[in-house]
Formats: structure tokens, sequence, C-alpha cells
């Protein structure tokens, strides 16, 4: 019985999660409420304050859902040696995200949401702090494949590892920006594959 409440109480938690969601994409992160949320996920306002405090950890939860796999998968891919040379690791973890949010709806309403329905102020100026914070630990991942890559004398010019790295983060960021802009793909979508395999091919000696 225990164990029922537990996966019941899971489920509701998904359920809410779903609906912010869907509502942040409809409505934007600052015109919802935790009433409309509610609405949406079919749940009384008291069940949404059961598992969530506020708003902002329910943003929170939907990032995560998305941006911790992200993360572990760079774990897995950029610091390793593995069955390709790091910079056909980087290029491959870059086009893996790209393919992901072209196969993954709810990870493209996830960066909808972040990246053009959100104003980070007031309560959500902690939640920038942290997209900076998941920023610089994705760099540092990418510093660590530029470093083995430059060990192994792939790298054409002077550039440091860190230089790189930070290079290819801010270079990726904004394709992601303008990916995610590009609602009918006549712009960006088609190219980006292509965009990051120029990038990469830019460090290759």
């Amino acid at each position: 019985m225990v164990r029922k409440t537990k996966e019941d109480a899971e489920l509701t938690r998904q359920k809410i999660i779903d609906a912010a969601r869907a509502v942040f994409l409809a409505r934007g992160v600052s015109r919802s409420t935790l009433e409309h949320i509610a609405t949406q996920a079919s749940v009384t306002r008291g069940a949404v304050y059961w598992h969530f405090k506020n708003k902002t950890e329910i943003f929170h939860a939907i990032r995560e859902q998305v941006l911790l796999p992200l993360i572990d998968r760079m774990d897995d891919t950029l610091t390793i040696d593995g069955a390709y040379d790091p910079l056909t690791q980087i290029e491959n973890s870059l086009c893996e995200t790209i393919n992901d949010l072209n196969e993954n709806i709810e990870m493209r309403q996830v960066y909808e949401i972040m990246m053009i329905k959100c104003e980070y102020v007031e309560e959500f100026a902690t939640v920038l702090q942290q997209i900076l914070n998941n920023c610089s630990s994705i760099t540092e991942k990418i510093q660590i494949a530029y470093e083995r890559a430059q060990a192994q004398q792939l790298i054409a010019g002077t550039h440091s590892p860190r230089a790189l790295a930070m290079d290819t983060h801010l270079f990726f960021s904004g394709l992601l920006h303008m990916w995610v802009k590009d609602f009918d793909g006549s712009r960006f979508r088609f190219q980006a594959i292509n965009l990051i395999k120029a990038h990469i091919d830019l460090r290759r000696k």
C-alpha cells in the first residue's frame, strides 16, 4: 500500500511537471500561475503545493529532466578515452544534442521555455545563476577533451584548450538559441549539424 501511494505521488508530480511545461510554453513563465498549472494538470492547487513550494521549484524540475541527462552524457563522451579521437568526441556530443532536439518534443519545449519564454528576474535570478553554473561545468568537460586532443597533437594553431572550450561553448550556445527560434527550420535547423562539423574542422591540423 505504501509503495502504491508513493507511485501515485510520483505520477502526480510528473503530471504537474508536464502541465507546467505546457503552461509555460503557452503563456510564458512570468504570466503563468500555480492555478494555471493545477488546472492544466487536473489537480488541486493543494496537490501542486504538496510537491512544489513555488513556481521556481517546478521550473527547476523541468530543467533538470533535460539538463542532467545531457551533462551525464557529456561525462561519458568527453572526459574519457573512447573509440573516437577527442575532437570527434566533441563533435559527436554537440551533434547528439541537436539530434535529440529534432527527435524529442519535450526537450525542444524545455529549451524554448528556457531561452525565449522566461525572464530571469526576481525569484528567477537564482535560476540564471544555476544556468551559468551548468555552462561552466559543460565548458570544463569540453576543455578536458581539448586537452586530450592537444596531447595527441590534433589541434591546429596555438590557442589553449581553455580558450578553445570557451569558444566552442559560446558557438554552440548561440547555435542553440537560433535553432530554438528558427521555428520553420529555414535558417539554422537544417544546417546545424554541418555548422558543428565545420566548427570542429577549423581546429584540426
